[in-house]
């Protein structure tokens, strides 16, 4: 094709020759089809994805193999959506290359939240012809009444790292501004792109809309991933969560070359900052070429820090997800996981940020935090093998984000409801959407549903005649029967809907900043609230003394003194993925065959030695349960192996309905390989097993027993906060505003959501919003798709009840996680160590 020729110049030019799937995608793209691409990390699928579009442009401007041709016209041709800020800056990178090597009349601009004004300004009076930018700030640009000037000419749009956005709020944001922007210009194109999919047929169709036919453009491209594990000297019989963890930091170090730059990943942000802080006392040599990131670091200093790895100054990052996705290291040659990843697709894109190009071998080095997770790692080298990858759903109508978009478009160029309902019934995630819900949706937004309509400030839409010719005149109201729009007239309303526009909710963060100096970053407000000035904490790879809280900013000052205390964020522990949980079970079904084929499962003889003398491994086809007595009182330990919260939900369930035959208080205790029942001295766990088991598996009355179980109406009054965060009905405030000589704390936040909830329960208990938390709750927060699959596996499995005389290793960290979680004057070390005492006391080995 001659306009693909500009194209095969710049990469002659470069020494390289395009890969068949580049060209292939190339050609469907200048056909004017759409959908996903999906080949390895570093084999090129950005230039895969852009340059048929690039083509396009290049062919309007008069650009031929070579020369400037005509120029182009502003205007967006081309915008590339991407998850992560830090993606926005590589991506400009790799488009500037070959735009200023050959000198197209293309300009690249990126737009997100820390942009500045002025360029902001400067984009919407000249826009780019390719803008990369994120959901949140791409909703943003579809609230400006000036929307269909700016978008007028928009031939494509590319999803960078689709998997990331799919599977949560921010893909349904990404989905309906797509669908507006298809409305708009039906020849658009949208490409997709994806290193880390199993369902790759729906990925694609919710990329390109429900009645479109996507391509899928896939390569037999294959990234070794070489997995190496630090395995401890020795192993005991006693695991527990972060028993290894800081106590191998020599291991690790040992292991570490500071000549090979090297990405640390840990899980939480927590984690991170402890153990930034334990290298950074181990290497005081590595000064200077030590760094850390993570999302709650000033963004400043985190470019810094890409940058610095780049130019191969800085050897060893330590970080979280914020660097798991396509940023392009090229000089990064090791990555170490500190923890089990818990998911096969996370592991493969964190190793993918070594050896980022087409053919490299990614080297991972894993860092167990505690002995048992030598069975994940093992579990998920075999998984990778068999070039397995966890599957991707995204929300099902999620209501309160379709209230979010509708009030964008509303402030922005107006809908026409029923021009807008088929546009969003081609959205996937709302393809099922029903005239109630969608009559439901107008009414809430327009006069406040049954509740709030006595308050202005719910009353959000407002109806603008149209013109004979289909023009919206904004301030004139239409007589009744004719043809009308919804408009938001009121500035204030507008004002605070656009500071709000997104679909990540937190709790409300307190900037840090030095006394004298700049920005740190930002913490949660409960961690500075527990603070008094004088203390002492390690945040951002820094010592520091608080002094004081002004304004929602915690001001501090640089310090010598010592802490080990580090912020904690809320977000959780990950828990174990479906595919990873089916790998898990069939490795410890190999161990209890005794086929140790794996330098970790040799490294765990010891421990599962014990656990065979003491009660015994399960198969596959075994459901395990031990049930045996303690000064605390009786302990039954299941392992179905099924992964955090789908314990929790199963733990709470069988509690409720073994009381219900024997009336008595039960306490849950979880882990990704099993739970805990603990009840008093003298339960009869082993009767009512023989009696009832059956029952503890039934699925017909499920739902209401686990609406019974766990108290739901508490978890649907948090999951109903960020729902309302997201729909607009509660808000943190205007920057600056304060309230009686204050700032607006976050909890007021809380308090809002709160009584929202109660007055909907109380008035309108069959509000949308309400039912919508209660089904996030039951099919996201407990799983109950997975849980009822898991009932079903387990009553086709063979109960094996073991009477063991005392907790074994599969039993111990259970016993560890429950202790973590009570008020004691012992720390939780303390606690952890008596009970091994006891436990070695008990077998004569102390």
């Amino acid at each position: 094709m001659k306009r693909l020729a500009p194209i095969e110049a710049w990469f002659a030019q470069q020494g390289w020759r395009p890969l068949p799937f580049q060209r292939q995608s190339w050609r469907a793209h200048l056909r004017g089809e759409s959908g996903l691409i999906q080949v390895p990390t570093g084999s090129g699928k950005t230039y895969a994805a852009v340059m048929g579009p690039i083509a396009t442009m290049l062919a309007e401007a008069g650009v031929a193999e070579r020369g400037s041709g005509r120029g182009l016209s502003p205007g967006i041709r081309l915008v590339v959506l991407t998850p992560l800020r830090a993606l926005s800056r590589d991506l400009a990178l790799a488009l500037q290359q070959p735009i200023e090597a050959m000198g197209w009349p293309i300009r690249v601009g990126i737009r997100h939240g820390d942009t500045p004004s002025s360029e902001r300004t400067r984009q919407l009076r000249t826009p780019p012809q390719i803008l990369i930018t994120t959901p949140e700030s791409l909703a943003l640009l579809i609230s400006n009444a000036k929307a269909p000037e700016l978008f007028g000419q928009l031939q494509a749009v590319v999803l960078d790292e689709w998997h990331e956005l799919m599977g949560s709020k921010r893909g349904s944001q990404s989905e309906l501004c797509l669908g507006w922007l298809r409305a708009l210009r039906s020849e658009l194109r949208t490409w997709a792109l994806s290193a880390t999919i199993g369902n790759l047929e729906e990925a694609a169709q919710v990329a390109v809309g429900v009645g479109a036919v996507p391509t899928l453009i896939t390569a037999p491209l294959r990234r070794g991933t070489a997995i190496r594990s630090l395995l401890p000297e020795a192993i005991d019989g006693f695991p527990w969560a972060g028993h290894l963890g800081l106590r191998m930091y020599e291991e690790l170090v040992a292991a570490l070359d500071p000549a090979i730059s090297t990405l640390l990943f840990t899980n939480t942000r927590n984690q991170a900052e402890r153990w930034h802080q334990c290298l950074r006392y181990a290497c005081p040599e590595l000064e200077g070429a030590l760094a850390l990131h993570h999302s709650a670091i000033d963004r400043g200093e985190r470019e810094a820090i890409e940058a610095g790895v780049k130019a191969g100054q800085l050897r060893w990052v330590v970080a979280t997800s914020s660097l798991d996705l396509g940023v392009d290291f090229q000089p990064v040659e090791r990555v170490v996981q500190i923890g089990s990843a818990k998911n096969l697709a996370r592991l493969l894109q964190r190793a993918g940020r070594s050896a980022h190009t087409p053919g490299g071998t990614a080297q991972v080095l894993f860092m167990p935090t505690n002995a048992l997770e030598l069975l994940e790692v093992s579990a998920m080298r075999r998984g990778l093998a068999k070039g397995l990858v966890e599957t991707r759903r995204p929300p099902g109508l999620p209501l309160d984000v379709l209230l979010q978009h509708l009030v964008s478009l509303a402030c922005g160029p107006g809908f026409v409801p029923e021009r807008e309902l088929p546009v969003v019934r081609r959205c996937w995630s709302y393809r099922q959407l029903s005239d109630a819900d969608w009559a439901w949706c107008l009414r809430f937004l327009e006069e406040g549903g049954e509740c709030l309509g006595a308050y202005p400030r719910y009353r959000k839409l407002q109806r603008a005649a149209l013109t004979p010719d289909g023009r919206l005149d904004r301030d004139a109201t239409p007589a009744p029967g004719q043809p009308f729009a919804y408009v938001v007239r009121e500035t204030a309303i507008a004002r605070l809907h656009r500071l709000h526009i997104g679909t990540i909710t937190a709790d409300r963060a307190v900037t840090v900043r030095f006394v004298r100096g700049g920005v740190l970053g930002h913490v949660e407000e409960a961690f500075i609230g527990r603070l008094k000035p004088g203390d002492v904490f390690f945040f951002a790879g820094r010592q520091l003394e608080f002094v004081r809280l002004r304004q929602m900013t915690a001001q501090v000052k640089a310090t010598t003194r010592k802490s080990s205390t580090v912020p904690a964020w809320a977000g959780g522990q990950l828990a174990l993925s479906d595919l990873l949980s089916r790998q898990l079970r069939q490795e410890v079904h190999r161990c209890a065959e005794g086929d140790l084929d794996s330098p970790e499962l040799r490294a765990l003889e010891p421990l599962l030695r014990r656990q065979a003398d003491l009660s015994r491994l399960p198969r596959a086809e075994e459901l395990l349960v031990e049930v045996c007595s303690s000064r605390e009182g009786s302990h039954l330990f299941a392992y179905p192996f099924e992964g955090r919260f789908v314990h929790e939900g199963l733990g709470f369930l069988w509690a409720w309905r073994l009381a219900r035959h024997r009336p008595s208080t039960i306490t849950v205790s979880v882990n990704d390989y099993g739970f805990e029942l603990l009840a008093p001295k003298g339960y009869p766990f082993a009767e009512l097993l023989e009696l009832h088991g059956d029952a503890l598996l039934d699925q017909q009355q499920l739902e209401a027993d686990l609406e019974q179980a766990v108290n739901l109406s508490e978890l649907c009054r948090r999951r109903f906060r960020a729902i309302a965060q997201i729909s607009g009905l509660v808000h943190n405030g205007l920057p600056g505003q304060t309230r009686g000589g204050g700032q607006v704390q976050g909890g007021q936040l809380q308090i809002s959501a709160a009584l929202l909830f109660d007055v909907f329960q109380k008035h309108e208990p069959g509000h949308r919003l309400l039912e919508q938390a209660r089904r996030e709750v039951i099919e996201q927060q407990l799983e109950l798709p997975r849980l009822a699959a898991a009932l079903q596996r387990l009553a086709e499995s063979r109960w094996v009840l073991e009477t063991p005389r005392r907790p074994g290793p599969l039993a111990f960290p259970l016993l560890v996680e429950r202790l973590n979680s009570r008020l004691s004057n012992e720390s939780l070390l303390e606690r952890v160590q008596r009970l091994v005492r006891e436990a070695q006391r008990a077998e004569g080995l102390g």
